[in-house]
């Protein structure tokens, strides 16, 4: 009596994934390209970040805040107290010196003073032989009067010069990094405005424009 078998095995079906679950995991690993590399989750595609991008971030902070401070101009940095106390030092001391030998032009010199009580003792020895009224007020009062209005034009040429020169000392030679104070040329101009008064002062004094010598009269007879 032949027997046959319950259950006959099918040899043409094949397993599928879902059967074998361990095949189907190693087969999707091989079906990924095999040039990929695995790449840490924390690190940063560098084909992805611009090139720019990539250079300032390997540069260290204190290598930019370097090259920022080198970059600065000397006018973006604070200024130094004692190069603003010396700046137009020089200028100012020239301005005030106009002015004051303007004042000096007006009001008279000891100098003058002395060079016209030269001239009038040099006029009494002239006159001490005997001479006409005329000339002795000629000697003796004209002279002096000249000598002193010559003084104090000289001091007074001097002022003009002087102010002027400072006025116009920005112009020439090395252009300086800041302008000129205010109170300088203010001082200047001053000076040279004393000055120029001076100057015609005493051109009107050496000529006899304001005051005239005296004149003697004629004896009667």
């Amino acid at each position: 009596m032949n027997t046959a078998p319950s259950k006959t095995t099918d040899l043409s079906k094949k397993d599928t994934p879902a059967a074998d679950p361990e095949k189907s995991t190693a087969d999707a690993a091989v079906t990924e390209d095999p040039t990929a590399t695995a790449t840490p989750s924390g690190a940063t595609d560098e084909a992805a970040v611009p090139e720019e991008d990539r250079d300032e971030a390997a540069v260290p902070a204190e290598a930019t805040d370097q090259a920022e401070d080198d970059d600065l101009e000397p006018d973006d940095l604070e200024p130094d107290p004692f190069t603003e106390a010396r700046h137009g030092v020089g200028a100012g001391a020239t301005a005030v010196v106009s002015a004051a030998l303007g004042i000096v032009a007006l009001t008279g010199a000891w100098s003058g003073r002395v060079a016209a009580e030269r001239e009038t003792l040099m006029g009494q020895i002239q006159t001490a032989g005997g001479s006409s009224a005329a000339q002795q007020i000629s000697e003796i009062y004209g002279d002096a009067w000249h000598t002193t209005a010559l003084v104090n034009g000289v001091f007074a040429v001097l002022a003009l010069l002087v102010g002027a020169f400072v006025l116009a000392r920005p112009a020439f030679g090395t252009p300086a990094t800041r302008p000129q104070p205010a109170w300088i040329r203010a001082v200047a101009l001053a000076g040279v405005a004393l000055g120029t008064l001076g100057v015609l002062i005493s051109a009107g004094m050496y000529f006899d424009l304001f005051l005239s010598l005296p004149v003697a009269g004629t004896p009667a007879g």
